[in-house]
This record gives structure tokens, sequence and C-alpha cells, in this order.
């Protein structure tokens, strides 16, 4: 197996273990809709459940088929990083960051399937502004996207056309 591969796997595994890990450990030392304050007017742990994606988009109860739509829209991502990674030959923080949003996808995919919601825990606000809940494979995501994507800015022009 090459470099790139194990770079991907082995990034995908972290951010997958730390988010499973994490969501463990939120469900039992913290009830369902209960909050834990970490940081007064700031930061908060929560457990909640989220239906739906980024931001509660689609977090209704009434409707069922969003579960197959992250199921199919997380397979597309994961098939794409794949394919990204097998042009990624002499890119390794590329691979990384592509691993780290391979892993936090299966992270909530994982808890798509077994809960048909994701756990989220991060509340974070100011006021009566809170910021949407978040969990660690949403971390992953965000730090990967941001790896992959300052990479292939930074990228040279002849590289990008075969990264792509």
């Amino acid at each position: 197996m090459s470099r790139r591969y194990r770079l991907l796997g082995g990034y995908a595994l972290l951010a997958l273990l730390l988010d499973q890990l994490s969501k463990f450990w939120v469900m039992a030392a913290i009830p369902e809709h209960a909050s834990i304050p970490v940081i007064s007017g700031l930061l908060d742990l929560v457990n909640i459940r989220n239906r739906g994606a980024a931001f509660g988009f689609l977090n209704r109860s009434d409707i069922a088929w969003q579960f197959w739509l992250f199921l199919a829209a997380t397979l597309v991502a994961v098939a794409a990083i794949v394919m990204l990674v097998r042009s990624a030959h002499s890119q390794p923080w590329l691979c990384r960051g592509l691993g780290l949003v391979m892993g936090g996808a299966l992270g909530n995919l994982v808890d798509r399937i077994r809960f048909r919601a994701v756990v989220d825990f991060v509340d974070v606000y100011v006021g009566t502004w809170h910021w949407p809940a978040f969990n660690v494979a949403d971390m992953a995501i965000c730090i990967g996207a941001g790896i992959s994507c300052l990479v292939l800015w930074r990228m040279p022009s002849e590289n990008k056309r075969d990264a792509a």
C-alpha cells in the first residue's frame, strides 16, 4: 500500500476514533438535552441529536428520507476522496487533510446508522446567539477541508491539473 493511502487511512481512522470516543463519553456523562457550562457565557457541553446536516439543515423529525440522502452523500464523498488521493502523488498534506474529512464523514455516518441522527455536543454562544452545536467529526471535516484547500491553493499550476 502506498504512503498516500496509509496517510489517508491513518488520519481517517484517527478522526473516526476520536469522534466516536468523544460521543461515547458525552452520551455516558451528559443526559440528552442537558448542558454543562465549560466557559460561562461562551462554551457549554451538551448532548443533542441532529437528524439534519450542517447548521441543522433538514433537521426535522417529520421526514425520513434525509437519512438516505446523507448516506448517499457520504458514500459519494468517500469515493471522491479516494479518487483525489489516487492522483495526489507528492502531496502528503493533501492526503492528511482528505483523511480528516473522510474520518469525520464516516464518524457522522456511524451515528446516522446507529441513531438515525448525529450526536452533537459542543455549544458555542455569546448571549442568546448560539452557533449550531457540533462534534469532533465536524471539526475534523472543517480542519481537513481547510488543510486540503490550502495545499491545493499553494500547489503549482501544473500539479493542480494532475490532482483534479
